[in-house]
């Protein structure tokens, strides 16, 4: 359902870009169409397949192996009883095959194989004739002894790293939709601005006309009517430079929202969310369950517990190999499998450094000092994590008192000013009262934009990092596999 509903708000959004856009349609085309929602759904493609190999070498692997043909004819060197070495002629075909089942064993680290072979040579020359040698089974067991079992260490890694990507992408998501808003509110604050500037070009033409009326009549200076022609200059320019800014800020909303180059939008103001406050312990509860960070922290801490445990199983290596079967030869292929012997290796391989001038024991020592970097690092970006929320919480739980204040500073600075242009005309006030009055508008406006540009990107960043819609109470979600395989 909330998929279907998704589909039919990007619908609405696309179709109409052409027209009119709202930020909530703004946020639905970018998390579908921007360059950054793009990466981080490759970033996801990228640790999905990386976690579905990691589930892949977990399973039995089916192989063959084979040598389709291998022709040899030259001169090889030959041992002969005495010790000498002589060289013979060697000219023969040979053809080899094997097919394996291999699984590595969770809990040890080591790997089991059946294997089935056959082995073909045919001399070409001399004593002319066909040999074949065959394996019809053979149980393999290849078992490091001391080594780190990667196996079990990459089990508890990969899945917490999986985890981390998944939460990565929804948090991207959300700081998509942290790109649009600021797009968004600066094609707003930009449109605003030109629009105040427009009025203040439209009052200042009136006021120097009625300025230049007045000093006919000897009621105001030769400097007071300079300085409204001046205003009427600067209002003039600051609409020019507006107009640049505002189709500047469009053209890089429309770029990022990857909309037809030259679209037309019309942007919405937005309003208000309904009135929420965020408890930073709750909010801290919920960070510490969905934010990627958590598991990053997890993970990074157990690589390096792996490598530390790598290190110290490299010290000496010790490696049992074993294997038990059947083998066969004969001139005939039949032949070959019919008379059948045991087939039995045993092979312990030692590694032991008798000297190594501490080179190993420093691998492990250097590991070890890792890790309690990585732990101290940790520690830090952890406490800086809970700090930064907190901040962000206060400054969230702040801004609705912040916008109110800059609603009624922006209500109050344009009366006055509508109340200053009144007195002006009939002469009471200087035009640097009067100045001072429409620059405390133009301000006021501003603040107030911004004002509403913070409350809103303060809520998405809170969304970002608690994967939690604080309105709705709902967790932010996605369907991961349904993500990948519309993509």
């Amino acid at each position: 359902m909330k998929k279907f509903l998704f589909i039919i708000i990007l619908m609405c959004a696309l179709g109409s870009y052409g027209e009119t856009l709202t930020l909530e349609q703004t946020i639905a085309i970018a998390r579908a169409r921007s360059v950054s929602a793009t990466a981080a759904l490759n970033e996801l493609r990228s640790a999905y397949w990386d976690y579905r190999t990691y589930r892949a070498n977990l399973l039995p692997e089916v192989i063959f192996k084979g040598t389709l043909p291998a022709y040899n004819k030259r001169y090889n060197n030959y041992q002969q009883a005495d010790g000498s070495y002589s060289f013979v002629r060697n000219d023969n075909l040979e053809l080899f095959g094997e097919i394996s089942l291999s699984q590595r064993i969770w809990p040890t680290g080591g790997t089991v194989a059946l294997t089935t072979s056959l082995d073909y040579l045919r001399q070409l020359s001399g004593q002319t004739g066909n040999s074949f040698m065959s394996i019809p089974v053979a149980l393999t067991l290849t078992q490091p002894l001391f080594a780190a079992n990667d196996v079990k260490w990459n089990r508890r890694i990969e899945p917490v790293r999986y985890a981390e990507a998944r939460a990565r992408f929804i948090s991207d998501t959300e700081e998509v939709a942290m790109e649009a808003i600021s797009y968004f509110f600066n094609v707003i604050i930009a449109r605003d601005e030109l629009a105040n500037s427009r009025q203040n070009l439209d009052n200042a033409v009136k006021l120097y006309e009625v300025a230049k009326a007045k000093r006919q009549m000897g009621q105001i200076s030769e400097n007071d009517l300079l300085q409204i022609e001046l205003n009427r200059l600067q209002a003039s320019s600051a609409v020019s430079a507006n107009e640049s800014t505002l189709k500047s800020y469009t053209f890089q909303l429309v770029s990022f929202l990857g909309l037809p180059e030259g679209s037309e939008v019309e942007l919405v103001e937005p309003t208000r969310l309904p009135e929420i406050s965020v408890d930073y312990l709750e909010a801290q509860a919920l960070a510490n369950d969905n934010n990627p960070f958590a598991n990053n922290i997890k993970r990074r801490q157990l690589e390096a517990d792996y490598e530390v445990a790598k290190a110290k199983g490299a010290m000496r290596e010790v490696t049992l190999f074993g294997q038990i079967g059947y083998t066969g030869t004969d001139n005939n292929f039949d032949g070959a499998y019919r008379r059948l012997r045991d087939n039995q290796v045993v092979e312990i391989g030692v590694s032991v450094p008798l000297l190594d001038w501490g080179k190993r024991r420093g691998a492990v020592k250097s590991a070890e000092s890792r890790r309690e970097l990585v732990a101290s690092t940790l520690r830090k970006e952890a406490m800086d994590f809970n700090s930064n929320l907190f901040v962000l919480v206060e400054r969230f739980n702040n801004q609705s008192e912040q916008l109110r204040l800059a609603d009624r500073a922006a209500e109050i600075a344009t009366r006055r000013y509508e109340t200053n242009v009144e007195t002006f005309l009939i002469g009471r006030i200087s035009t640097l009262d009067l100045n001072d009055s429409q620059t405390a508008k133009d301000n006021a406006r501003t603040k107030q934009l911004q004002e509403l540009f913070s409350y809103w990107y303060y809520f998405y960043q809170l969304r970002s990092i608690t994967l939690y819609d604080f309105v709705t109470r709902q967790p932010i979600d996605k369907d991961i596999e349904a993500v990948l395989r519309a993509r």
